[in-house]
């Protein structure tokens, strides 16, 4: 009888132990994108156009844990004669989890005038890790954002009756460190941009000491009020002028892009 109470006291420490380190992962209500999306923006330096970017969700047989991933792929390059003096081609991809939209894997591949720079992040939310594939591991939360997933994460906020001010915060690793991203909606706008007009949020990063924007008033971003919840614009001051990226192409969108205004 002693034997019986004592393997089964064991059977039940064992399932308490095994149910007590299940996971549990986030997941997101995504109304907003869908795999097929492509957006095409256009960087202007004064009145030049410098370069362009386009953000793309792709299909991906990859997987995470098992869980379904879609692929997010984030490219940047200069235009015409800036190629001449400061050549830019940059490949950012983030494989993102379906139900959650976190990342699994994060692939950077940066030649900015000469500067390169390889980063293969992989994602181990089951064991609160990440590996950066340089033979460094740094644990994080669960449901950590990259530099690419934050792009999509942010679209799946809730900006129903968001009040002036209020501040939307998550965390992100970057270049083997965990920031916390700050956004803080101002308002309301009408914008115009090349493509037309659009019926905008406006949002300020929230600034952190050490950073190299100083002000909120640096950097300013215009998401499209409708479900879509698109950037369209985004103007940031440098130490030798302004650099805008607005939107020029779209396709694949998973909602009518009512924002836009006729």
């Amino acid at each position: 009888m002693k034997k019986l109470v004592y393997f089964t006291g064991l059977i039940g420490l064992f399932i308490t132990m095994t149910s007590s380190t299940e996971i549990t992962y986030p997941t997101v209500t995504n109304k907003s994108f869908q795999i097929g999306e492509k957006l095409r923006y256009r960087v202007t330096y004064g009145f030049m156009d410098a370069g362009e970017a386009v953000m793309e969700v792709k299909t991906t047989t990859k997987k995470g844990a098992n869980r379904e991933l879609m692929h997010a792929v984030g490219t940047g390059k200069t235009l015409g004669g800036f190629n001449a003096f400061f050549k830019v081609t940059d490949t950012y991809e983030s494989y993102l989890d379906k139900k959650g939209v976190f990342p699994w894997f994060f692939v950077r591949r940066v030649d900015e005038g000469g500067y390169k720079l390889s980063q293969d992040y992989t994602f181990k939310h089951d064991k609160y890790k990440v590996d950066n594939g340089k033979g460094k591991e740094f644990k994080i939360p669960v449901g950590i954002q990259d530099m690419v997933s934050a792009f999509y994460y942010a679209r799946t906020l809730d900006f129903k009756d968001m009040k002036k001010g209020q501040t939307f915060e998550f965390k992100c690793f970057m270049d083997d460190e965990i920031y916390n991203l700050k956004i803080k909606y101002v308002g309301d706008e009408l914008i115009h941009i090349r493509k037309g007009k659009f019926n905008c949020h406006k949002f300020v990063p929230v600034v952190q000491t050490g950073r190299y924007f100083k002000s909120e008033n640096d950097v300013n971003f215009w998401v499209t009020n409708d479900a879509n919840k698109i950037p369209v614009l985004v103007r940031a001051k440098i130490p030798v002028g302004t650099v805008k990226m607005h939107l020029v192409e779209w396709s694949g969108l998973k909602n009518t892009l009512t924002s836009k205004v006729e």
